[in-house]
């Protein structure tokens, strides 16, 4: 236990590091043959929350000799503590130190959690850097969605999963256990092997030349490596088990019920969104299967709520045969059931009645931009009446609060369209007044929040220039100014942060001493607010002699190679120029389902397939 006990009064919310939770699997460690830490590197609360850990954890547990156990980020006063006893950071399951294990495998879900994987392998007494660590420590890997730039981490990680983990991380992990069951101790050897696998990404065995201007001149495959890592994916939903006997912890977190994954990808192309091309095609899970993973899930659980999870829940093609079957089955035995955000053009009124059937609660809607044109530019192909309509009809029908989310910062914005943002929430707010007062429901709320838009890899957007922090805090300014009312509160993100986030989502391989010098110099936690050291970051860039505005604050050019260009997630790039060509020309494309647009996901047969499914037009 490592004297874990003798800590834990001292530290907020102890229940976080204490394991032991209904569910967590704890197995014979004479009867294993390779140990995996599942390590999120953020809070419990934010990664018991994280749907794909616990597909992971349940994929890995049912082979029998693979353990895998997890593995979070701790607060800054139980780091104090562990540091201060000599505890270090370990398996929740079995409360062994992390070094002990042969795997441990990161989920990379936001870039600002990267100095957070840093401080784990610092809490675990494990070299930070790959060229250090032998054999004789755990191999590290990652995957999640910002794997598909694995760039700026390559120092760190041994091996990338790129895609989907439900099958990669099992081939990866009997690779591993067999090579160590052998006696051999080669970690290059090994890594080849590794890298022969589909989806999986060494970095060590690539070579990387640059220009004079600090673009990307070559890239150069080593040892029989891939030149081009395809991503992985899964083809039949049902066929993929979706775990049941998920762990329920003893404090509260984020998403704290029974969470149901209907669907992968997204049919839409909004231009701004990585993972409605990174996650492409749609595939869908039956309303038959889900609702037989539900009926299990609250019995192996007893949780009292569940909830849809997808890209775009209202795109799901049998949504209102879904719904009804798990409304009936819900109200039976006193569960809530709730719904994500919703789409604003195709709200579905009798739905939003049954969830919300006792308690109106708010309603969230993403707009994404305030002016017709913004909304053209980024493909979102909802209407200014659209939005009105649904407004309408949700105070009409008792509703008395709505949230508004909005981007700022978009590729080929102008002020006004900044401005029409608090238009149009002052067009929101006059639907509800129109109403007659006595048939309106009391205390209109309107909420608008604005993030500062950040490009992504693999969208029609990855080579736009992203605005400063002045250009970011003019555009809140223009807001705060225009929107006045005592029925609207406006809510911002800090553009700072924003920054940081753009640079590594963009950013090559030399990023990576600039990671190892800012944790140095103590950032971590770099996602909550209070912990984010804006200035330590722009230190860390002097010291290293690294200018970060050459990787956002400037506009790409087609012919320039991106650091990512080397992995494949089936769109195509011819496919995302033509998107942004048609972005600077304010022109929409079709949803997948009413036009293929050709972006090369699939072929004309698996096209043909996935229509019938629900998925593309071709």
């Amino acid at each position: 236990m490592q004297n874990l006990e003798k800590i834990l009064k001292y530290v907020e919310k102890p229940s976080r590091y204490t394991g032991c939770e209904l569910n967590s699997v704890v197995k014979n460690k004479a009867d294993v043959k390779l140990r995996f830490g599942f390590c999120f590197p953020d809070t419990y609360e934010i990664g018991m929350s994280h749907l794909g850990m616990k597909v992971l954890y349940d994929v890995l547990n049912k082979t029998d000799d693979i353990w895998c156990e997890r593995s979070f980020m701790p607060w800054v006063d139980m780091e104090e503590k562990m540091r201060e006893n000599g505890i270090l950071l370990y398996g929740h399951e079995s409360k062994d130190p992390l070094k002990e294990f042969d795997v441990l495998g990161f989920t990379l879900q936001y870039e600002m959690s990267y100095t957070n994987v840093l401080a784990m392998l610092d809490l675990a007494d494990v070299p930070l850097l790959s060229e250090e660590r032998d054999l004789s420590y755990p191999l590290i890997c990652a995957g999640g969605p910002c794997a598909v730039n694995p760039e700026p981490m390559v120092d760190f990680v041994d091996f990338f999963m790129v895609g989907e983990g439900e099958e990669v991380i099992l081939e990866a992990c009997n690779i591993i256990k067999d090579y160590k069951q052998s006696g051999k101790t080669d970690k290059q050897e090994l890594l080849i092997a590794l890298s022969k696998v589909e989806g999986v990404y060494v970095p060590s065995l690539y070579e990387v030349e640059y220009n004079e201007d600090n673009t990307i001149k070559s890239r150069k495959a080593l040892f029989g490596a891939p030149e081009t890592v395809k991503k992985r994916v899964i083809s039949d939903m049902d066929k993929l088990p979706h775990p049941e006997d998920i762990i329920v912890p003893y404090t509260e977190v984020v998403h704290d019920r029974v969470t149901l994954e209907i669907f992968r990808g997204c049919i839409r192309g909004c231009r701004f969104c990585q993972a409605g091309f990174i996650y492409r095609p749609v595939r869908e899970r039956s309303p038959e299967t889900l609702c037989e993973i539900t009926k299990r899930s609250l019995e192996k659980t007893g949780y009292d709520e569940v909830s849809l999870c997808s890209l775009s829940t209202s795109d799901y093609t049998r949504l209102s045969e879904l719904t009804d079957e798990l409304i009936s089955f819900t109200d039976e035995k006193m569960v809530n059931f709730c719904l994500p955000s919703l789409r604003v053009d195709n709200f579905d009124l009798e739905l939003a009645k049954k969830v919300q059937e006792v308690r109106k609660t708010s309603l969230t809607f993403a707009p994404e931009a305030g002016s017709q044109r913004m909304r053209d530019v980024i493909n979102k192909n909802v209407n200014e009446e659209d939005i009105l309509k649904t407004s309408k009809l949700i105070f009409e029908n008792g509703w008395n609060r709505v949230k508004l989310y909005f981007m700022i910062g978009l590729p080929y914005e102008t002020a006004e369209d900044v401005k029409e943002i608090s238009e149009l929430a002052f067009k929101v707010q006059g639907e509800y007044f129109k109403i007659e007062k006595e048939k309106r429901p009391r205390g209109l709320t309107v909420t608008v929040s604005t993030s500062s838009f950040v490009p992504k890899p693999f969208t029609p957007f990855m080579w736009a220039k992203q605005d400063t922090v002045s250009e970011i805090v003019e555009k809140q300014q223009i807001l705060r100014d225009n929107m006045k009312s005592k029925s609207i509160t406006y809510n911002w993100h800090d553009s700072d942060l924003s920054i940081m986030e753009g640079v590594f989502a963009r950013g090559d391989r030399r990023l990576s001493k600039v990671l190892y010098t800012a944790y140095k110099k103590g950032c971590k936690l770099d996602g909550w607010h209070e912990h984010f050291k804006y200035d330590k970051w722009l230190e860390a860039f002097k010291e290293c002699g690294i200018d970060y505005t050459f990787y956002n604050h400037r506009e790409r050019s087609y012919d320039e190679i991106l650091p990512w260009e080397f992995i494949d997630v089936g769109v195509s790039k011819a496919f995302l120029m033509r998107e942004n060509e048609k972005a600077k020309m304010a022109q929409t494309t079709p949803n997948c389902r009413e036009k293929c647009s050709g972006c090369g996901i699939t072929s004309l047969t698996e096209c043909e397939e996935l229509r019938k499914q629900g998925g593309c037009a071709k």
